[in-house]
């Protein structure tokens, strides 16, 4: 017992600390917000606790520390047995996903009776831990001048694009976007020589352009009306307002209302259903309007320190797959926030995407945290391995 407990203080003690705090911090903040920005649909539209939301989310964090822990624990060596059999188990869940009804246009749930979850989200960490470790097991490969590499290329593209297929399948044009960007930022990343890189991506740009020709022709599926308001109100979201602008446009109206000092914490005016589920997909909104944006400005600070964070550790990692899966997960973690603000800023068409650690939603909060313990992983082996790797 001694012995394990000392284990686990050494473990502890390399983990990056300014990492953990930020991580720590913007969790907690996120999970109180929970309870003010909920409280009116949890009563109101649901007729159960004010608190309801804040214990759902508290409970997926805890599972998901429990997960992390396990993460953290578990050498980054092992990944070449572990994930491929959890990157089958995605694909298992994601098809199963489709045999569910649709919730807000897309199949991309699986209803447990006692929780949802989303195996997209699940597939996120699950995809950067595989192609970090396919990346590792080809680089000498791939940097070698006199050997074709098509074969090794499209065999990684072709499994990087099982899931997002299935997505596609699923109608989840948000979380298809990131893993997408995923991807893309780590290929960009890898040990492909700058010619196959060049190659390989004008081929996708070719692919990708005849897929949107495709989806843009069955209209109705991905590019439904719904989603082409979107893209068509988002420029002007107040004139637009009953043509899908409504959203943005209160969230707009919330973060003037906050101005520079906010309303006051529980004092949100646009929560009372004029922005529809106010904790997933526009908590930004309610906090900027009940904090004001002296306040929301430490947010950006942290999310600073959390991105800042993993790119030193990538940059220090003692193995290639650890570099390569902090690209993955710095690239995850970044596309979400720049997304989520983004669409509520009206710079890009809005998309149901989550804030990372502010917004209410399980599978995410999840897929986050397991995110999160893979770099600390990486960070602990980079403190007690001095291997110097190839540039």
């Amino acid at each position: 017992m001694k012995q394990k407990a000392q284990s686990l203080g050494k473990l502890l003690k390399d983990l990056d600390k300014p990492l953990l705090i930020a991580s720590v911090a913007l969790f907690i903040f996120g999970l109180l917000n929970i309870v003010t920005a909920s409280s009116r649909a949890a009563v109101v539209n649901y007729d159960v606790s004010i608190y309801y939301y804040f214990y759902r989310q508290l409970i997926f964090i805890i599972l998901g520390l429990v997960a992390g822990l396990i993460i953290i624990k578990t050498d980054t060596k092992y990944y070449k047995l572990i994930v491929p059999i959890l990157f089958v188990a995605v694909i298992a869940l994601n098809l199963w996903a489709l045999t569910f009804d649709e919730l807000s246009g897309s199949k991309n749930w699986i209803d447990l009776k006692f929780t949802k979850l989303q195996p997209s989200e699940l597939s996120k960490p699950i995809i950067i831990a595989l192609l970090a470790i396919m990346f590792e097991k080809n680089y000498r490969k791939l940097r070698t001048l006199n050997i074709k590499h098509y074969d090794t290329i499209a065999t990684m593209i072709f499994v990087a694009m099982i899931i997002p297929a299935i997505i596609v399948l699923q109608k989840d044009f948000g979380t298809l976007l990131i893993i997408l960007f995923i991807i893309f930022m780590m290929f960009l990343s890898s040990p492909i020589l700058k010619v196959d890189k060049i190659k390989t991506f004008i081929l996708m740009v070719g692919l990708g352009a005849l897929a949107l020709l495709v989806m843009y022709s069955v209209q109705g599926y991905i590019l439904n009306d719904a989603r082409i308001s979107r893209f068509t109100s988002f420029l002007d979201p107040c004139g637009n307002y009953e043509n899908g602008g409504y959203q943005v446009c209160n969230s707009y109206i919330a973060i003037n209302d906050g101005g520079f000092w906010g309303l006051g914490i529980g004092k949100s005016k646009q929560k009372y259903s004029y922005i529809p589920e106010p904790h997933t997909d526009s908590a930004f909104a309610i906090i900027a309007e009940e904090y004001g944006i002296y306040r929301t400005i430490f947010i950006f600070i942290l999310y600073g320190v959390v991105l800042y964070r993993i790119a030193v550790i990538g940059a220090k990692s003692s193995t290639l797959r650890g570099r390569y899966m902090c690209v993955g997960i710095i690239s995850y973690i970044f596309i979400h926030i720049f997304i989520n603000l983004g669409g509520m800023f009206g710079l890009i068409p809005l998309t149901g995407v989550p804030l990372p650690f502010l917004s209410y939603g399980g599978s995410f909060v999840l897929s986050l945290i397991a995110s999160l313990s893979i770099v600390q992983r990486v960070a602990i082996e980079s403190k007690n391995k001095k291997i110097k790797i190839p540039k």
